[in-house]
């Protein structure tokens, strides 16, 4: 037996105590990073900056596009400016997924900013309503690519304790573009002109490209995909002509209508029943309930948001303005939920905040109708939709988050495009479910000039809509119940 020398043995000794020692200053100083950090700062800023300004995108348009319409002579394309991006951008999210599992998040990320800038400048210098459309559809595209490959970057940058706080970053980012967004695009409509509104968000998007491009170049690879899965792609693209029909159908209540309603039913249901996670719709426990709820919660609120301000107008008398003004408040709460489940002591429940989140939900759908009676203050539904903002903030980050931890490094572009692609059936299937309801039970249009139709009045009509948004906001409650998966 070979003798050991007792200086060596203590010089090893003390070696192996200073690397554990420097092993534990490492963990620590990694548990005390934060996304704002040196090490995850650019990053940060650079993904901030890119999704406020689609954000601002986003509130602005919806204040450009009236003048632009009718600077075109295109208002009777006016509904198709908006159903473009919606459509185009299902079948891109599914695209970017695919993508980014095969080459990683960095090719899809920067060709969707590309197509998003290109989409902006089609637009802001067509010269007929048709260019405009196309213009909307590139964005689209590029919109799509751009939400899927962010999913991707933060799951493989950030360390899964940060990424709540980048999530919730995502919201946050969504508020002064809200706030600030329409005043200033009325402004440069107003006073510059409309095309401006679209011609300068290109060059804004260059900066934070150029802060986030070498954290973005040190991303770690991940395990690839050998081949892009055509068929995935093949089916995304059959869903976006499936909800493009059934948007067109819904603007033409005609019986001709029928016609294009049933092609885009026979080809959306059977697509996504093979484009989302297997027992998706059944609300299978784990991953595919995840995914539902998304679509739910997302499908329940805008629903009954979308007539909130026509409700408002049309039934109390408030003018447009003050009618938009008493939902921003939903915008700051909901940065605030976002907030509240990215803290680290939250993280155990998980899945509790997010049935909180959805009973918080189906209370303010429940709430805002009661503006429907004269003796009520006319404020109800600012405050609901407080109520209901902080709810969205813990249901959807947390969603998010839940995603990344259930999914496997090759599957997170997919499972990160069908959560997306969930979320944008859930506002085509319950938005249009609500303007179903809507014209059946007798509603009718908004009055011009904020003032209130005398005797035009329907309250049956938003009773309806808000009555089965809370019924939806309460079936995704019961989702939130079978997030957990079974354990092995």
């Amino acid at each position: 037996m070979t003798a050991v020398d007792p200086r060596a043995a203590a010089d090893a000794a003390g070696t192996d105590t200073e690397r554990a020692d420097a092993g534990a200053e490492s963990a620590g100083a990694a548990d005390r990073e934060t996304v704002l950090g040196r090490r995850f700062r650019a990053l940060t800023l650079g993904i901030i900056s890119v999704v406020s300004l689609i954000a601002f995108e986003a509130s602005a348009v919806n204040t450009a596009m009236p003048v632009a319409a009718h600077a075109l002579d295109g208002v009777d394309l006016y509904a198709y400016a908006f159903s473009a991006y919606f459509t185009a951008s299902l079948f891109a999210m599914a695209l970017s997924g695919e993508w980014c599992d095969r080459k990683g998040p960095l090719a899809p990320l920067f060709t969707g900013i590309a197509g998003f800038g290109a989409g902006l400048v089609v637009s802001g210098s067509a010269q007929q309503m048709w260019m405009f459309v196309a213009g909307r559809a590139v964005q689209g595209v590029g919109g799509g690519l751009v939400i899927v490959a962010l999913y991707v970057v933060v799951g493989r940058a950030y360390p899964e304790r940060l990424r709540p706080a980048v999530l919730a970053a995502f919201s946050a980012a969504w508020v002064l573009p809200v706030i600030v967004g329409p005043l200033i695009a009325g402004t440069v409509t107003e006073r510059i002109g409309w095309r401006w509104v679209f011609l300068s968000i290109p060059v804004l998007v260059l900066p934070p490209l150029l802060v986030m491009l070498p954290a973005l170049r040190g991303l770690p690879p991940g395990e690839r995909t050998p081949a892009v899965n055509r068929r995935r792609i093949l089916l995304a693209l059959a869903v976006a002509a499936g909800a493009g029909l059934l948007q067109y159908a819904g603007q033409d209540l005609a019986w001709v209508s029928l016609i294009p309603a049933a092609l885009g039913l026979a080809l959306l249901v059977p697509c996504v029943l093979r484009l989302l996670p297997r027992g998706t719709f059944r609300a299978a426990r784990g991953l595919p309930s995840v995914i539902l709820l998304r679509g739910i919660a997302a499908g329940a609120f805008l629903g009954a948001e979308s007539f909130a301000p026509l409700m408002l107008v049309t039934e109390r008398g408030l003018s447009a303005t003050l009618a938009g003004l008493s939902l921003t408040g939903g915008g700051l709460t909901w940065a605030l939920g976002s907030y509240t489940q990215s803290r680290p002591r939250m993280e155990p429940y998980r899945e509790r905040l997010m049935g909180l989140g959805l009973l918080l939900i189906a209370a303010a759908v429940a709430l805002a109708p009661l503006a429907l009676l004269d003796g009520v203050p006319v404020w109800t539904v600012a405050a609901a939709w407080v109520l209901g903002g902080y709810g969205m903030g813990l249901a959807i980050a947390s969603a998010s988050v839940l995603l990344l931890k259930l999914s496997a490094p090759e599957d997170a572009g997919s499972n990160s495009a069908s959560l997306q692609v969930s979320d944008a059936l859930g506002n085509i299937i319950l938005v249009g479910l609500s303007g179903v309801l809507f014209v059946a039970f007798g509603g009718g249009q908004a009055p011009s000039g904020g003032e209130a139709a005398s005797g035009g009045g329907h309250p049956a009509a938003f009773a309806a809509v808000y009555a089965t948004m809370a019924v939806a906001a309460l079936v995704g409650a019961y989702v939130t119940t079978r997030l957990r998966p079974k354990s092995p």
